[in-house]
């Protein structure tokens, strides 16, 4: 008996072969009621996908890049924490796709398009994190004007044909920050870089600043410190801050890492938390919740992420023109800003 074909699919479902492949890719191109229709005789025939001659018919790998950042940690990873979560979500979000995910680091080449999806490589690229945003600014303007398939995670470029998958930071920053007002606090420091080189950050601490401005309090520039987000950099940032000399009672630090290191400043400089200072820090990330006390913080749904960067990129890949997604974030309520 000879192997079942595309096109037997395609005559028992009454569609057109190229309908059966999209159905079989799980193609948002194709209806639910047409897909599990055309799924369910592929299973009957025991039809299996040739993914080499598929691919030679519509020129595409059905492959997926994701580009990771190497940021500085405390293990060999040089994964932020973060992003590992979200690329469990984007591995399952392929595989639930019938996309094959090839995940490499940014740093390896100066030309990600030629490296990609020139070579054939990859259809498309997913960006996670990128260090100092003005450099990373100009990658992404030369991969736009080379007409290349991809979608980043992290805060709204004004460049249109640039789509992002991102969280509302400034919400999150204000959520966070009122959070702990209506506890009591009033004397509030930040740390994270607030500039132009850290948008995500720069947003967080606009959203600080107003729910402040609102509740009728005032923000000190004195009590802003750079750190960028990795532990030891909120440890050093807290330990200026300490130095300063100047009176606070809370601290919000622009990532869990960086809060996370300011409670380590804190605690060995005999600061009781969240008695004498409230920390709040903006991730959720895994730890979060094993810190004593544990970290109040503004939740990113990395799970929604994964889905919006994979589903996002495959209609691109497809010709459609996605829009930028801006996520909300949820306040996570534990012990170290009182409540």
């Amino acid at each position: 008996m000879s192997k079942a074909t595309s096109f037997d699919i395609a005559y028992r479902a009454g569609v057109s072969q190229s309908t059966v492949s999209r159905a079989l890719r799980n193609s948002p191109l194709v209806n639910e009621e047409t897909r599990q229709k055309v799924q369910a005789i592929a299973q009957e025939l025991n039809y299996k996908v040739d993914k080499h001659a598929s691919s030679l018919r519509t020129q595409q790998s059905d492959t997926i890049a994701l580009l990771l950042f190497e940021d500085p940690t405390n293990d060999d990873s040089l994964i932020n924490p973060f992003f590992l979560s979200m690329l469990g979500s984007i591995t399952r979000a392929c595989a639930q796709k019938g996309y094959d995910l090839l995940v490499s680091f940014q740093q390896l080449s100066d030309d990600w398009h030629a490296d990609f999806e020139d070579s054939k490589k990859a259809d498309g690229l997913i960006l996670l994190g990128y260090g100092d945003f003005v450099d990373y600014e100009d990658k992404l303007l030369k991969l736009s004007e080379q007409n290349t398939h991809f979608i980043r995670w992290g805060a709204q470029v004004k460049n249109d044909k640039i789509i992002s998958v991102g969280c509302d930071n400034f919400h999150g920053g204000y959520q966070v920050t009122e959070h702990v007002i209506k506890n009591g606090r009033t004397k509030f420091a930040f740390l994270g870089d607030a500039s132009s080189h850290s948008p995500e950050f720069l947003d967080r601490y606009h959203g600080f600043c107003q729910a402040l401005t609102d509740n009728k309090l005032s923000v000190n520039s004195e009590l802003q410190v750079d750190a960028f987000s990795v532990e030891e950099s909120g440890y050093q940032a807290a330990c200026q801050l300490l130095e300063k000399g100047i009176e606070f009672d809370a601290i919000f630090g622009a990532s869990d890492l960086i809060a996370i290191g300011a409670m380590r400043a804190l605690q060995e400089h005999g600061i009781k938390i969240p008695e004498q200072v409230a920390v709040v820090g903006f991730d959720d990330i895994a730890v979060a919740s094993f810190t004593i006390p544990g970290l109040t913080t503004a939740k990113q749904d990395t799970t929604l992420a994964g889905n919006l960067l994979v589903d996002n990129l495959i209609a691109l890949i497809q010709g459609e023109t996605p829009e930028t997604v801006l996520m909300p974030t949820k306040l996570i309520v534990r012990k170290s800003c009182g409540s």
